[in-house]
């Protein structure tokens, strides 16, 4: 299976993921709200809308980043050391600003299921952050010379996706006992960040590295 990546990048890969989708944003703020407001359904129906978005961002970033190979090494190569900064950026302002939750509180209702769903496809697609974590994120797990290179971006961006959707459905779950985790405890937060600016840190600097050889 030509997409697989190696055992040890794929442990790394699902770490990052993982840190990655505890730390605060968007995405998880709005499927919170809607999950105290409008029930688990709704919290639900959020949460795969955010998934549908991964998916797409997927397919277009494996599509442009396989096609930007194809046509220059080099090219690609300019890609993962721009991408290798921006990592840098986010470490930084994760320790500067710190992770954002925002869960609004509303008055329960009913919530349409398919209204939620690509109100959560939308708040995906249209962040930036999500953008430029796909483009710049997933080329540091492949290799400029790997003839099989838009198979595995293709395999890590729908990896992404089934590894946080458990941990999506516990969240949901588990909504008031998560909000209450993450605005009652400054210190857990602030653990989160440092985390991920350490783990973002490393990865810039070994494609760095490994760039300028």
């Amino acid at each position: 299976m030509t997409f697989l990546p190696d055992v040890s990048t794929l442990l790394t890969y699902s770490l990052a993921a993982t840190l990655l989708f505890i730390t605060p944003g968007p995405d998880m703020s709005l499927s919170l709200a809607k999950t105290m407001a409008g029930g688990r359904k709704a919290g639900m129906a959020s949460m795969l809308g955010a998934m549908a978005g991964c998916a797409v961002h997927t397919l277009l970033a494996a599509l442009g980043l396989s096609a930007l190979l194809a046509a220059s090494v080099t090219a690609f190569t300019v890609l993962k050391v721009v991408g290798a900064l921006y990592l840098l950026w986010m470490a930084f302002d994760a320790v500067r600003n710190g992770s954002a939750l925002n869960v609004k509180e509303e008055d329960r209702a009913e919530v349409s299921f398919w209204k939620t769903f690509f109100m959560g496809v939308g708040i995906n697609l249209t962040n930036p952050k999500v953008v430029l974590f796909f483009v710049t994120f997933l080329p540091q797990f492949v290799d400029s010379h790997d003839p099989h290179v838009a198979d595995k971006l293709m395999f890590l961006g729908l990896y992404f996706i089934a590894l946080t959707a458990p941990m999506g459905v516990l969240m949901i779950l588990g909504a008031e006992k998560v909000i209450a985790l993450l605005r009652g405890h400054p210190k857990f937060m602030r653990g989160i960040d440092y985390s991920f600016a350490g783990l973002f840190s490393v990865f810039a600097i070994k494609i760095l590295t490994t760039s300028a050889r």
